[in-house]
């Protein structure tokens, strides 16, 4: 495995300390992937003191296998909401209607896992119900941003030959906008019925919930026919626990204890770019 620290708070001291604790072989020395990214090879075990002196001064670690390399990669799937845009959309919307508070409830209880998503959208799509389709475009011109490092993050993806799928909780107006915003390759998401310029609060067709996020992983990995262990996903909520599972690493960014505790990476000081220099040999 080879050990990989960064932050922003990454100093000298700090690599000096981590080697001592991860008892690295003779000679072995910690070689800078960004400028504030660094990795130490042929770590044998993992050593909880190291996770836990990282842990304490606000420093991400993570211990990746040897073949998890961006060149062995090919497909990357992503959630949306809080992981490659810093909103949830759906609470912007509400806002719109001045029902923010008891929207973004319903999300956040979504998120610990603490209600099935599939119920949570249901409800606050009804509380949209007549707001004007307006609105959706305000939004993104107004409040929807690319989290720090996205475009960093997927332009690696296409200096390395992988292909990039979008898979979203929550809507096609917006998931179409960053899918073209950063040059992604697919994007699958939930449509929101519109009638005369209005929202029904309903949801048309099936609804992607964690399930359908997973299904789609595995859709787009046979149709590229990759293998599992070619398969990475990212996301913050509970809902994206399902497809986490079905690729070789999740990567939670940003994300609910609950995420955190289930995924095999946690980035909680740096950008998107950091899922980069999780798996650069450079």
């Amino acid at each position: 495995m080879r050990l990989v620290v960064q932050g922003p708070s990454v100093q000298l001291p700090h690599l000096m300390h981590i080697h001592l604790l991860s008892n690295a072989k003779h000679g072995s020395q910690f070689i800078q992937i960004a400028e504030h990214a660094y990795y130490l090879p042929h770590q044998e075990t993992a050593s909880e003191a190291v996770k836990a002196f990282c842990a304490s001064e606000k420093i991400d670690c993570a211990y990746v296998p040897e073949k998890q390399t961006l060149k062995n990669i090919k497909l990357a799937v992503m959630d949306m909401d809080s992981t490659l845009i810093n909103i949830e959309c759906i609470d912007e919307i509400a806002d719109m209607m001045n029902i923010k508070p008891q929207v973004a409830a319903i999300t956040e209880s979504a998120m610990r896992g603490e209600i099935e998503f599939r119920e949570s959208l249901t409800r606050r799509v009804a509380l949209l119900n007549g707001l004007e389709e307006s609105a959706l475009q305000r939004v993104i011109d107004e409040r929807l941003e690319l989290n720090p490092g996205a475009q960093i993050w997927i332009d690696a993806c296409k200096a390395n030959g992988i292909k990039t799928l979008l898979v979203s909780g929550g809507f096609e107006f917006f998931a179409n906008h960053v899918k073209a915003r950063l040059g992604l390759d697919y994007a699958e998401s939930n449509t929101l019925e519109i009638v005369d310029g209005k929202l029904t609060g309903k949801v048309l067709g099936e609804i992607v919930d964690g399930q359908a996020k997973a299904d789609f992983l595995v859709k787009k990995r046979d149709e590229l026919s990759l293998t599992a262990d070619q398969v990475i996903a990212i996301g913050d909520g509970a809902n994206d626990l399902t497809m986490m599972r079905v690729a070789t690493a999740g990567i939670a960014y940003h994300a609910k204890p609950i995420v955190q505790a289930q995924a095999s990476y946690a980035l909680n000081h740096v950008g998107l770019d950091g899922i980069a220099n999780l798996f650069s040999t450079i």
